[in-house]
């Protein structure tokens, strides 16, 4: 379920928001402002995962509002003005629907926010392929050739990113974020660990190296690698 808030200005804008909020099962719509003040208490108390956020308010322009969260959740901006769409996307929009706008529109849109928050977008370049997980209250990007390996914590993951030693941390299952990889570009070694199988350069003595780190390799996921090494 996707939680989310609108503020907009225009209470008719905001009455269209939530009819097709209300067609769409995976969308709950908790609030909507015509103040962003009040919008921006709510927020504080109640954190969502997308707002549908008006560019042209009389008391603060939207993208300045969006910029001054200090959690910032997903964000589609809606607005008559058209000319504001690039300044959207430099906050990183999700998308950008110009009034008025239909339901077809409209679910396209919530759609992406679904592909952010749950599943893996492939380019058509393999490298390029990532996945969205959240951390705080943000959606962070993670391009799969970055993964060093995936380490489990309690009800954490932590995901090791080669890129200047980075690490993410998510409130997530090694079985879930298992599921969201690409079949046969991971693989399980051991019941804390997940690594890529193309960093993979040897196991030997019960240990998997990728080179910059090595994994311990579990007695229940012996098997399954050996067969790996048998059939990559």
């Amino acid at each position: 379920m996707i939680h989310c808030i609108a503020i907009d200005d225009e209470p008719l804008a905001l009455d269209v928001i939530r009819k097709y909020a209300s067609e769409i099962p995976s969308l709950h719509l908790a609030e909507t402002f015509t103040d962003a003040i009040r919008a921006l208490s709510y927020l504080k108390r109640h954190p969502v995962d997308l707002l549908f956020l008006d560019i042209r308010m009389p008391d603060i322009n939207g993208i300045r509002f969006f910029k001054s969260l200090a959690k910032q959740p997903l964000v589609i901006f809606t607005t008559a003005f058209s000319e504001f769409a690039v300044k959207g996307f430099e906050v990183e929009a999700v998308d950008y629907l110009v009034k008025p706008f239909k339901f077809d529109r409209f679910a396209s849109a919530v759609t992406r926010v679904q592909k952010r928050l749950e599943g893996i977008i492939k380019e058509t370049n393999p490298g390029d392929a990532f996945i969205f997980v959240n951390t705080g209250y943000r959606s962070v990007k993670i391009t799969l050739d970055d993964i060093s390996h995936i380490e489990g914590f309690d009800d954490y993951i932590k995901i090791h990113l080669l890129k200047n030693s980075r690490m993410v941390l998510t409130l997530m299952s090694l079985k879930a974020i298992l599921k969201r990889l690409p079949a046969g570009d991971f693989i399980r070694v051991h019941r804390s660990f997940i690594v890529p199988v193309r960093h993979i350069l040897s196991i030997h003595n019960k240990q998997v190296d990728l080179g910059n780190v090595k994994i311990p390799l579990g007695d229940t996921y012996v098997k399954r690698v050996l067969d790996w090494m048998k059939h990559p």
